[in-house]
């Protein structure tokens, strides 16, 4: 590693032990739970499915009498009770029905014949076949949701299969943001020489939306200290977690190091990675404090490394790794860096990995056209068809 850097691992394992999940949890109806946190794991009260039902149209019969005609006493619709099947007779009965006492199989109306009310097995079914029994999903007093768990639509539906009608979760994490910069304009205005749009408002906003925040945005802050100290004091006491992007270096002009070491306590890090060298943590008040480099893509990339897992731990979230896929590389990576890179990739029709032309932190285009990073160790070059560690944005969203 390079000398006088942190490693991402041992930056992001100091950032984790300063991340405590918020305490206030709250009853969300099970219908908008979507995305929440659960706060405390969630047992059943009842069996599921609670009766045995059918699993097939069909009819539900005595196999001990299969051996001659049955008569077709009774149709059991789903949603309604059948009579005991009494001897000699077959019950109509349909996909979620229950099976009525005494019945022990269900043949499948394919496997049978009808002549009036008279029924015939064409094909003797196994004992059970065709039946769902009392408890076989779910069992009452199971646990079906543990704690610490991003509920996603199929949470909520087994949740509501049990009748659970609202879920406990952790409040929303309240996310400040603002970002410094005398040359930033916003898209719309006139765009004078020397400025340049503010695409980071842009980016942090909406990762900060896709995790579930509730965002508070303080626009752009001019590059004076009182300025950035005066919306440091109030980002803090209005949020759990504070993020920035750019002005946390020492030049003349970079007013965000000196504001949060006023108003609070502060840790800069120069990271062995790339794109995104420089990160900031620190705390104002209750807040934490998390500053970004400026580039858009090192902005774009720290934050699904560093915030990202901070902020889903701050979420009461206990699984906060991303998952890495193993893939093939279609490309050549001759001169890798003596940092850990991140490295912008989609895949292609072959099932391989494609890397975008230019690997630049100021090239945003790259992260709109990629799939994910490869997360490439420092030093290492990269031959077509290497395997890589792979991490997609559909894991580094969750």
């Amino acid at each position: 590693m390079n000398k006088g850097l942190l490693s991402v691992d041992e930056a992001l394992e100091t950032l984790l032990a300063g991340a405590s999940p918020v305490s206030e949890i709250e009853q969300a109806p099970t219908m908008a739970a979507v995305g929440r946190v659960l706060a405390q794991a969630q047992t059943s009260t009842m069996d599921v499915p609670p009766m045995d039902n059918s699993a097939m149209d069909g009819y539900a019969i005595r196999l001990a009498e299969v051996s001659g005609p049955l008569t077709i006493a009774q149709r059991i619709p789903a949603g309604s009770v059948g009579k005991p099947l009494a001897p000699g007779t077959a019950a109509r009965i349909f996909t979620g029905a229950p099976v009525p006492t005494g019945a022990d199989a269900v043949v499948m109306q394919e496997f049978a014949s009808v002549e009036g009310d008279a029924l015939k097995v064409k094909n003797k079914p196994k004992p059970g076949e065709w039946i769902r029994h009392t408890g076989s999903d779910i069992r009452k007093g199971a646990t079906v949701l543990a704690a610490g768990k991003r509920l996603l639509p199929q949470d909520t539906g087994l949740a509501a299969s049990v009748g659970i009608k609202a879920l406990p979760v952790y409040r929303k994490v309240r996310l400040g943001l603002f970002f410094t910069g005398d040359e930033l304009v916003m898209p719309g205005d006139p765009l004078p020489p020397g400025r340049i749009y503010n695409s980071n408002r842009f980016t942090l906003n909406g990762l900060a939306a896709a995790f579930g925040c509730e965002v508070r945005d303080y626009g752009i802050v001019p590059d004076k200290l009182e300025a950035t100290r005066e919306v440091l004091r109030r980002a803090a006491s209005e949020n759990d977690i504070i993020v920035t992007s750019g002005g946390v270096s020492v030049g003349d002009e970079d007013h965000v190091k000196p504001a949060v070491e006023a108003e609070g306590s502060l840790l800069m890090w120069k990271i062995a990675m790339k794109p995104g060298r420089p990160l900031a943590f620190g705390k104002v008040g209750k807040a934490s404090f998390i500053g970004l480099p400026g580039n858009p893509v090192s902005s774009f990339v720290t934050f699904l490394i560093f915030v990202r897992p901070f902020l889903l731990k701050t979420q009461g979230q206990v699984d906060v790794a991303a998952r890495a896929i193993d893939a093939r590389a279609d490309f050549d990576w001759p001169e890798p860096d003596p940092r850990r890179e991140f490295l912008r990739v989609k895949w292609n029709a072959q099932g391989g990995l494609e890397l975008y032309p230019t690997q630049d932190s100021a090239v945003l285009t790259s992260t709109a056209w990629a799939d994910g990073l490869v997360d490439n160790p420092a030093q290492q070059a990269i031959r077509r068809g290497d395997r890589v560690r792979f991490l997609p944005y559909s894991e580094l969203y969750r």
